[in-house]
């Protein structure tokens, strides 16, 4: 499958709640990843940090060529780093299906979002709560995704910023149709309703799923409080 399909299939899939690899178990990877596929999970997201961007350290293209092993899902990988353009066809190379840069690490977000796209994949644009959407309005109509962050990007386990709402409400009448809104920070049971009534189709979720004891229960009660909010 064409690379760039995945993205009209998961905007005909939304809402879709997309696993936050950074919480599973490193140690069980394989059994990880099947478990979120008897879950259901449409596709899975992946944090990139290089300790300089955000003062955390993850992982980097090894472990999404691994996942790109043990999976046909699409991979949504969201580079936390500084000069993500250095990298950007190696993680291609590696698997990723998506590739999401912080304008706030871009001096030119319109120039790495095409690099991207030559690249044959799926570009989005990213930003933090304190970051004005006026940053990212140059880039709208040419990427992918737009995804809001509900959280300062960096740490898992942070309480959802409600800035993040607004933002969603705004760009959901900015964005072309075949845009995709994302949103990822503090998303659970009683965060992800709201998320979708704002506007958001990708709904990134770490706890609210790998600390749970069912991972197919967890997705299923996140997609019924995305679908019953967004309904009303």
């Amino acid at each position: 499958m064409p690379r760039r399909k995945h993205l009209s299939d998961l905007r005909e899939a939304a809402p879709v709640i997309l696993p936050s690899l950074l919480a599973c178990d490193f140690g069980n990877l394989e059994r990880e990843v099947e478990r979120l596929q008897e879950a259901g999970v449409e596709a899975l997201h992946l944090d990139v940090m290089d300790g300089r961007f955000v003062p955390n350290l993850t992982y980097g293209m090894p472990i999404v060529a691994g996942l790109r092993r043990l999976t046909e899902m699409p991979l949504d990988v969201h580079l936390m780093i500084e000069e993500p353009q250095r990298y950007l066809a190696q993680f291609v190379d590696a698997g990723a299906d998506l590739l999401t840069v912080h304008v706030e690490a871009v001096d030119d977000p319109c120039e790495v979002i095409d690099q991207i796209h030559q690249l044959g994949i799926g570009a989005g644009i990213a930003l933090n709560p304190a970051t004005p959407v006026a940053t990212i309005e140059p880039v709208l109509d040419s990427c992918d995704l737009v995804l809001v962050m509900s959280v300062k990007a960096g740490f898992g386990g942070q309480t959802f910023q409600p800035v993040a709402l607004e933002k969603l409400q705004f760009l959901r009448d900015r964005v072309p149709p075949t845009t995709l809104l994302e949103v990822d920070g503090g998303v659970n049971r009683e965060t992800i309703g709201a998320c979708a009534r704002a506007g958001a189709h990708l709904m990134v979720a770490g706890s609210a799923i790998f600390g749970q004891p069912s991972y197919s229960s967890a997705v299923t009660h996140l997609i019924q409080a995305a679908r019953q909010g967004g309904a009303t």
